[in-house]
């Protein structure tokens, strides 16, 4: 199980006006934040750091791919990701009325960027996930075609309307 360490920023700690710093996202990064969704992925990303008066201003770049469950075939794929976030922070101890506003305790100052990373990147994946056409496990497609010509033909069969859908269709005018 790999650390996360590395993920945490000492913002009390910046002294230029804009860090830049690198991360690399493997296997053990997912399996270190022991999430279902995703568990496995190659990511790089670039984290640009601005330190303004009162606030630091975080833009993530991320790059790479993730393995997901194909919809169809039920077979892991290859999802590419690509996203650009933007986040705001503050050192403070109230809770801001903004939700763009990520608050972070003035007397820690470490803002631990490994969930808000593995949340960009869910977000990124779209909704549906499936292989290009042609490219899904060809035996899931086979018995997917089986399954959907029987259930076909046993609608075709059962032929007869319940009566009373028949008498609600009376009532139409």
């Amino acid at each position: 199980m790999g650390s996360l360490e590395h993920f945490k920023i000492d913002l009390k700690g910046l002294t230029d006006e804009l860090t830049q710093l690198e991360f690399d996202l493997d296997k053990d990064y997912f399996e270190a934040l022991d999430e279902t969704d995703v568990d496995n992925g190659a990511l790089h990303v670039s984290l640009s750091i601005r330190k303004a008066s009162g606030f630091f201003e975080l833009l993530f770049h991320t790059v790479g791919t993730v393995d997901v469950v194909c919809d169809r075939c039920l077979d892991l794929m290859e999802q590419p990701i690509e996203t650009d976030n933007r986040l705001v922070v503050k050192l403070g101890s109230t809770v801001p009325e903004d939700d763009d506003v990520v608050m972070v305790d003035e007397d820690e100052g470490i803002l631990d960027t490994s969930w808000l990373i593995y949340e960009f990147i869910a977000l990124a994946i779209p909704i549906k996930h499936v292989h290009a056409p042609g490219k899904c496990n060809s035996a899931m497609m086979q018995k997917l075609d089986e399954l959907s010509n029987a259930a076909r033909s046993s609608e075709e069969e059962a032929g007869t309307v319940d009566p009373r859908w028949e008498k609600l269709k009376s009532l139409k005018v």
